[in-house]
């Protein structure tokens, strides 16, 4: 069981390591640093790397944000082969609507609650 805690630890740790890389070293903007983790889950669970990821880590590869690139593409991958190319579309939706769905709640509620700049 501390095993698995440990390895959660060490390997989301990483991801945000190199998150962090991203804007520090490389001076890039958080949507570029979002879209490069989301890409880089994404090509790894297009080459089937992912998955064993997330059996060897769980939450640790599960939680950060390289997930959001695992779930379309695994999504869309699922539908494509009973759907064809529609399945494409509505695979990445059905994953990862729940998710966009809250992320859109919770941040109209947190606009209506708080002052929001801009």
């Amino acid at each position: 069981m501390l095993a698995m805690f440990f390895w959660a630890f060490i390997v989301g740790g990483i991801i945000c390591v190199i998150g962090q890389l991203l804007f520090d070293v490389a001076k890039l903007t958080p949507g570029h640093t979002l879209s490069i983790l989301v890409c880089a889950g994404a090509v790894l669970d297009g080459f089937g790397l992912y998955e064993p990821l997330v059996d060897f880590a769980g939450a640790g590869a599960t939680i950060p944000i390289t997930s959001f690139g695992n779930s379309l593409v695994h999504g869309a991958l699922q539908e494509a082969k009973i759907h064809g190319l529609v399945g494409v579309l509505t695979g990445m939706f059905e994953v990862t609507s729940s998710g966009i769905s809250a992320a859109i709640i919770f941040g109209f509620i947190g606009a209506l609650i708080f002052r929001p700049k801009g």
